[in-house]
């Protein structure tokens, strides 16, 4: 049995890049920030900061993308959540524009950070969208309108229902629109590659580092078993494993189960009939589907997003059945992996960045809903101008999104969202 610490037994770790071990921290130490959480957006707020000459101390409660960091269906999807036209109201229209950049800005930040650094994580280009129903499939063309008033400059091809078997092989789409500005990866080697580059900038990294409490002040101190950080500027980074450690922002996002399973390696004449130009694709469900083929040709399918706060006794088991439906061709092939995580949902599905109001030298990053793959780099870029700089216009912008905190306290948050998703759910149905 893994230890709860270690990384869960899933195909990225079977197939990870070197994980060295790093110390707890043993002594009191002092830096310009403590950044804590060892995934996304602590590796990356920790890696913008030292580039700006900062000293900076990292505490990762277990190892270094241990949580969805390193366990995610690994698609680098352009986009900050759902549609943040709706945000109008809080942010005025030029604030809207710039969230839309921002949902391709950050796309593009990852693949420079993995051009820049020479980090292998098997990044292939190219993603599909795909329609459960004609009516999806009509709004495509206006987000593919849309997408080019925006001046995107990638390729976006719509695929009509009498060619989506060109983009995936099964029966059960209404179409699709194809997208080559995003992509897939494997994530647990990019956070490692991201790790050592932090290091390699003197950040110092601290894994099996439980916080067990913050004293705020001028100078803020971070708890420790194994002794006290102490720090000017404090980064919470912790997402869906935040708990009660900082009880203002935990109640604001809710830790929802998410699930992969993983086949054996696949002949190449399977891979192919599946999915042909090895795109990452995503449907439209209340509660997605989303699959890609791994670098060594297994199909990697996850989805079912579960807010009840209790994970399925067997993952595959339970997980199997949605594959199949979508490719019964894999009815006689093995699954080799099961595993699941926690990821961060807030109640309008946006991410929830800026500092603590209380405590000016607090910042935050957390709840990215299921797009935290490449808004986790953005915002740690944000994180770090605020910190340096005293100021950063996206922080800004991210800042004057109100959220709200999910009704019921910590024991009843979970089963009445879970009872709102079934709502949705049989509406989706019907």
């Amino acid at each position: 049995m893994i230890p709860s610490s270690d990384h869960a037994r899933s195909y990225y770790r079977a197939s990870a890049n070197a994980m060295p071990a790093r110390p707890s921290l043993g002594a009191d130490l002092t830096a310009d920030v403590c950044v804590i959480g060892g995934g996304f957006t602590g590796v990356n707020t920790a890696i913008e900061l030292a580039q700006r000459g900062l000293s900076v101390i990292l505490l990762e409660a277990r190892r270094i993308g241990w949580g969805a960091s390193g366990r995610n269906g690994g698609q680098l999807i352009r986009g900050i959540g759902h549609d943040v036209s709706g945000f109008a109201k809080y942010v005025g229209e030029e604030g809207v524009r710039y969230l839309e950049r921002a949902g391709i800005e950050s796309v593009a930040l990852v693949g420079e950070r993995i051009r820049a650094h020479g980090i292998d994580c098997d990044l292939r280009w190219g993603f599909c969208e795909l329609a459960n129903t004609p009516a999806q499939f009509a709004a495509f063309k206006g987000e593919q309108a849309h997408l080019a008033a925006l001046g995107y400059t990638h390729e976006t091809r719509l695929v009509g229902p009498g060619d989506i078997q060109q983009v995936v092989g099964s029966t059960l789409y209404a179409g699709g629109l194809v997208d080559m500005g995003s992509g897939h990866l494997h994530p647990l080697n990019l956070v490692l590659g991201e790790a050592h580059v932090a290091e390699s900038l003197g950040v110092r990294i601290f894994e099996h580092t439980e916080v067990l409490e913050l004293l705020h002040g001028d100078t803020v101190q971070v708890r420790c078993a194994g002794g006290t950080v102490r720090a000017a500027n404090l980064v919470l980074a912790c997402n869906a494993h935040l708990d009660e450690l900082e009880p203002r922002l935990s109640g604001k996002v809710l830790p929802a189960g998410s699930y992969i399973i993983a086949t054996e390696p696949l002949s190449e004449e399977m891979a192919n009939q599946l999915i042909p130009h090895n795109l990452a694709l995503c449907d439209q469900k209340v509660g997605l589907d989303y699959y890609r083929l791994s670098a060594d040709r297994r199909l990697l399918f996850g989805g079912a997003c579960h807010y009840s706060g209790r994970d399925p006794a067997d993952i595959a088991a339970y997980m199997q059945p949605k594959m199949l439906k979508v490719f019964p061709q894999l009815a006689n092939t093995a699954i080799e992996f099961q595993w699941g995580g926690k990821i961060g949902i807030t109640a309008n599905r946006f991410p929830q960045v800026g500092r603590l109001q209380q405590y000016p030298n607090v910042f935050y990053a957390q709840g990215y809903s299921g797009h935290g793959l490449n808004v986790t780099h953005w915002c740690a870029r944000l994180l770090a101008e605020g910190i340096h700089a005293g100021h950063s216009k996206g922080l800004d912008i991210f800042s004057q999104v109100p959220h709200m905190t999910f009704p019921g306290g910590k024991a009843l948050r979970s089963p009445l969202l879970a009872l709102g998703m079934l709502w949705y759910r049989l509406k989706e149905w019907i």
